[in-house]
This record gives C-alpha cells, structure tokens and sequence, in this order.
C-alpha cells in the first residue's frame, strides 16, 4: 500500500496506508461506533460530505454486500480505519471495500490509531479534515473554511420516484427525500404502503394534491435550519395528514413548530445508543447518525410534547405533536445495519394513518 495522511484542521498529521481512490478530499472528520453496517454507512446520504473514523478496528471483514446498500452510490467523502479486510469472508459478499472505493472514488487511509482520532473529537468535537495521498496538495486554510453546504440538494432525487407496496397497497405515502436512507421506504412497502417518493424542495400544496394517506419526512445531511424552503413547506403540511419524521425529518419538523437545534459537540453515530421512551419507560438500544439535535428546552410552546430522550446525555431523540398527528424520532427505526427494537414505529404510523384525522 501507498502511503496515505490524516491532516487536522490544527495542523496535525497522521500517517497511513492509502486503499480505495488517490487523492485528496476535505470534510468534516467524525467517527462512528457501529461494529456491521459498512456499506449502509459508507451509502448513508446523511454521511454526505463528512470525513468517517470507524472505531471498531476490522473493516469490512465481510466484504461490500450490494444489496445492502442505501443509496446509488458512496455518500462519505474519505474513511478512517485501523485495518481493512482485504480477504472477506461471507456468501453475499460482492467486492473488498479497497475495490468498491476505487470504483465510487472515494479515499480510504488504514494502519493509524483510531482510537486516539476519537478520543481528540470526543474532547475538542469534530473538525474538519483532510485525507489524502499527496499532503503538498492540502492548505490549512482550505480546512479551516470548509463547510457543508446545499447537502440536502445534493442527495434528493430530482423528480417524483413511485415505489409499489410488497403485495396489496392499502395506503399511499409521500416521502419527501432530504436524503433518504432505501430501507425506509422498504419498511413501509412491507406494510402495505405505495411510496411516493419527491424531491425535496416539492411545494406543500403538490404533496397534498398527490391524494396521499400519511407524509414521511427522510433522514439526510447537514445542518436542519438551513433548509428554510423545506421548513416551511413542513409547516404547510402540519396537521393536513399523519406525518411521520426521521432524523433531519424530525429536526426540521421541529423548526416548523417554533422549537430550535443545536449542534452536538461529537454527535451520535453508531448502532448502539440507548433512548428511552417517556411514556412507556421502555428504553431501546438504536441506531443513529446526527450532529444536530432538537434542543428540547425550546418545545415550550409549539405543539410539540418530548417522547424519547437519550439515556446518555439527556439529549431529544423524540417528539410527538398529538394536535397535528404527527411524531418523529431523531433515531433510526429502519436499523439498517443496527438493532431492530423500534420497527413498530412503522406500525404506530401506519396505524395513525388508519385513523384518520
């Protein structure tokens, strides 16, 4: 292998072996906890423009399974691992991931210690980075100045997409695509939903003439109150139909109530995270994968009600609007790689949408 580097944003540089794509690529360095899940990360729109540490120390150790991917293509711009698998072992695998990030071009950097990258973005947060096979080519300026914008275009579909149920459709969703995860739409075709799927700067008043059941906000990437466009449509929709919000769809569900977001010091990525649900007392093990998080002392006054709270750190990871028949979640009940505790969130939406208003 070539030599590849890590370079913070402070000036510091960490050398390794380069796999996947040569070159160089600025982002946002962060670091995830998940153990499985490899190629539904590395395609998870919501990883659009960042920079990843894994922290478990083999990746890929069964290989890029093509099935289970989450979108057309790789979303992350570079990996950070302690050692890649370059002979997988497992009957669905397709390709090595050094293979699958030559052909998506993306840069890889392995043999440095990932545990001491996560410790300093634990303490001081995450940074922006660089990765690269050619440190002449990186200027700290260009990092420091690096920020992620306009990700939620760059991830939607273009124009409206219809995905028909797994066998008779007794309900119809739209799903407005802010970055979406496949798996989500997956988990409401196998209970009977036909998706629409629609760009993300779709107007309200087209949603609604769609003659839809129930509104399924996506994940995606970056910065919730920058999408002011989407925000306001979601304010629109409010109370139209059953609405259901994941992730980003939850933050900016929240902004369209009048609540705000803060950014995490090191955000949430992982398959491991416990939330408790306030309600029932139950607490679930999730998956998830945010910087931003509804600062929940801000849903005084909206409609909004907190559900879920994170047993670590107290954070939201839930709401529900009972007045508009809404609800969202900050983490990801699809689990796609990750536990499955929270799939019958999909059957709480779908049973709201047999209700009615």
């Amino acid at each position: 292998m070539e030599k590849a580097y890590l370079i913070l944003e402070d000036g510091r540089i960490f050398e390794g072996q380069s796999f996947g794509a040569q070159g160089t690529v600025i982002g946002e360095l962060v670091f995830t906890t998940a153990m499985t899940g490899c190629v539904e990360s590395l395609t998870d729109p919501s990883y659009y423009g960042q920079l990843v540490t894994y922290t478990f120390p083999m990746f890929a150790n069964y290989g890029i399974c093509t099935q289970d991917t989450e979108s057309p293509h790789c979303q992350m711009g570079g990996i950070v691992v302690r050692e890649v698998c370059q002979v997988p072992s497992n009957f669905r695998c397709d390709k090595t991931a050094d293979e699958f990030l030559r052909e998506q071009g993306v840069v890889g950097l392995a043999g440095i210690d990932t545990r001491a990258i996560t410790q300093e973005l634990r303490d001081r947060g995450v940074m922006n980075a660089a990765l690269t096979t050619d440190p002449a080519s990186v200027r700290l300026e260009d990092l420091r100045d690096f920020r992620i914008t306009g990700a939620v275009a760059a991830t939607s579909v273009r124009e409206p997409v219809v995905l028909p149920a797994e066998g008779e459709s007794r309900w119809s969703v739209a799903l407005m695509d802010y970055g979406a995860k496949r798996h989500i739409a997956d988990n409401l075709r196998a209970r009977g939903c036909t998706v629409t799927v629609y760009p993300h700067d779709t107007p309200a008043e087209t949603v609604l003439a769609g003659g839809h059941d129930g509104i399924m906000l996506s994940n995606g990437p970056g910065d919730p109150a920058e999408n002011t466009f989407c925000i306001e449509q979601i304010r629109k929709l409010f109370g139209k139909l059953p609405m259901f919000g994941i992730c980003l769809g939850h933050q900016m569900m929240a902004l369209a109530a009048g609540a705000q977001t803060t950014k995490l010091k090191f955000g949430h990525r992982g398959a491991n995270q416990p939330v408790k649900d306030l309600v029932t007392g139950k607490v679930s093990i999730t998956s998830q994968n945010h910087g931003y998080a509804v600062d929940q002392t801000t849903l005084a006054g909206t409609e909004g009600v907190l559900r879920h709270v994170n047993v670590n750190d107290g954070t939201c990871e839930g709401v529900d609007y009972p007045a508009l028949h809404a609800f969202s979640l900050q983490f990801h009940p699809e689990a796609h790689g990750g536990p499955l505790d929270c799939q019958n969130e999909f059957d709480r939406f779908v049973a709201m949408m047999k209700e009615g208003l």
